[in-house]
């Protein structure tokens, strides 16, 4: 349940995001206006841990109770998560949408959550049922009931081909991002977010000389909205992916456009109609579906040497420690995982990649 609520949070600010942005737009170029939203959310995130470590410092908490830190062979795995999500995505992005109709855009880009789902399940072990899958339709059919319109759908080969190579760009960076979850998560997105703004901002200056500064307005409200949508999001985002799994996450992520759509009325002045209210329906029943979902057998678990923020209140980890720590109490260090067989409800997450 944790999981699913940190999924739904996530979408919810992101999906904020769009009808705010196009407020913004008329003042600052694409790629600068990404480079702000992505300065804001490494900014926020920048105090944010500073601010932890000297609470923790004048607690006199010590290592042990806090999250795995980044080591230097988790580096390859984040620049590439920079990479894709950061960088190639939104490029491949706006290079679609400038050969493609408004309403073939909005249609393809709902292809992110099947393909996040696609390389979750093809390439990292993750299981996904036949009512995953059924939620997952849902929710996606209602992302393309809220996207649909009688407008123009046109589409250049080239323009569907980059927006399809965009959501391949995000499903990568989601799965990667998954195998990162179980350190920091504030550290993960930190630098994820610092690398995507200077990345775009560098494609700013290469691809759009023209672009100028922002005013100081536009700034300030992209970095605060950056710092919500953009950090606060994609760091519940990044919890949804440890507790739940990349599949799964995607498909309660999907929701966002129905956020946006809600936040659009009262900002834009647009109303809600029959579109709407069928992508509600659609995906109110698939988060409820995902929600009630159970998925339970016979598994083993293969010895496993790892570390991450844990309990002993689960039958995973029990283990000694050198020191008391108690079994409610979250903390983290290296720990061995001995062969394990039993049942019980789980879905992908870190202990549960086993096949079916």
């Amino acid at each position: 349940m944790h999981g699913a609520a940190c999924g739904i949070a996530a979408a919810a600010l992101f999906g904020a995001s769009a009808p705010v942005a196009k407020l913004l737009l008329p003042d600052a170029r694409p790629l600068v206006l990404a480079a702000l939203l992505y300065a804001g959310a490494a900014i926020a995130l920048t105090v944010g841990r500073i601010a932890r470590a000297r609470r923790r410092a004048a607690d006199g908490a010590d290592r042990t109770h806090a999250e795995p830190r980044l080591r230097r062979s988790d580096l390859p795995t984040l620049a590439l998560v920079a990479l894709t999500g950061g960088m190639i995505g939104p490029v491949l992005m706006l290079v679609g949408l400038e050969r493609v109709s408004g309403v073939a855009g909005s249609l393809l880009l709902n292809l992110e959550a099947p393909f996040t789902m696609l390389v979750a399940v093809a390439l990292f072990r993750e299981h996904v049922g036949r009512g995953g899958m059924l939620a997952a339709a849902l929710i996606v059919g209602g992302g393309l009931a809220l996207a649909w319109d009688a407008g123009d759908f046109s589409a250049a080969p080239l323009g569907a081909l980059a927006l399809a190579g965009a959501c391949i760009a995000w499903a990568i960076d989601n799965n990667l991002t998954q195998k990162l979850s179980l350190r920091d998560p504030v550290a993960i997105v930190q630098m994820k977010a610092a690398g995507a703004a200077l990345g775009n901002a560098a494609l700013a200056a290469w691809l759009d000389s023209a672009a100028g500064t922002p005013g100081a307005r536009v700034v300030a409200a992209a970095l605060v909205l950056g710092a919500l949508s953009y950090g606060a999001s994609i760091l519940l985002d990044v919890y949804a992916l440890r507790l739940v799994g990349a599949a799964r996450e995607a498909a309660y992520f999907a929701t966002a456009p129905f956020f946006g759509a809600l936040l659009a009325v009262p900002l834009l002045g647009e109303h809600i109609g029959v579109r709407e209210a069928v992508a509600a329906l659609l995906m109110v029943a698939g988060v409820r579906l995902l929600l009630r979902e159970r998925h339970e057998h016979a598994h083993r678990h293969e010895p496993l040497v790892h570390e991450h923020v844990h309990t002993h209140e689960d039958g995973h980890h029990r283990h000694a420690h050198g020191e008391s720590v108690s079994d409610g109490v979250a903390h983290s260090h290296v720990h061995e995982h001995e062969t394990l067989e039993h049942a019980h409800a789980h879905v992908s997450d870190a202990h549960h990649r086993h096949e079916h």
